[in-house]
């Protein structure tokens, strides 16, 4: 039993190339950064959402009401993505992506809200 929950809820690691790609091909694509708001307002991947890992549990179901919407999380490094995919996956959520940190994207970013 304990096998098929972790297949079902399998958390992947994508490269930034490949959430790169992913978000231009397939327009459902949530992409959240779990920083801080302080953190998102310096620096951020354009049409992510900030949603901070201390505030997943409470906000992630105003932003994702669907269990199966494809997620990709990222932070600064990657530790706090890893977390906030471990904790999305324990809620129910099926199709979650770790990207790591933004420190790996070297595509545009944006400043400010």
């Amino acid at each position: 039993m304990f096998e098929l929950f972790l297949s079902k809820n399998k958390i992947d690691k994508i490269s930034a190339q490949e959430a790169k790609d992913r978000l231009a091909s397939h327009k459902n694509v949530l992409l959240l950064d779990v920083r801080t708001t302080e953190e998102y307002h310096e620096i951020h991947i354009p049409n992510s959402i900030s949603l901070p890992l201390d505030q997943l549990k409470t906000g992630i179901e105003k932003i994702a009401k669907d269990k199966d919407a494809e997620i990709i999380v990222y932070c600064l490094s990657g530790m706090r993505a890893a977390n906030g995919c471990r904790q999305l996956a324990a809620m129910g959520y099926t199709n979650v992506a770790n990207m790591g940190g933004i420190n790996s994207w070297e595509y545009e970013t944006e400043r400010g809200s």
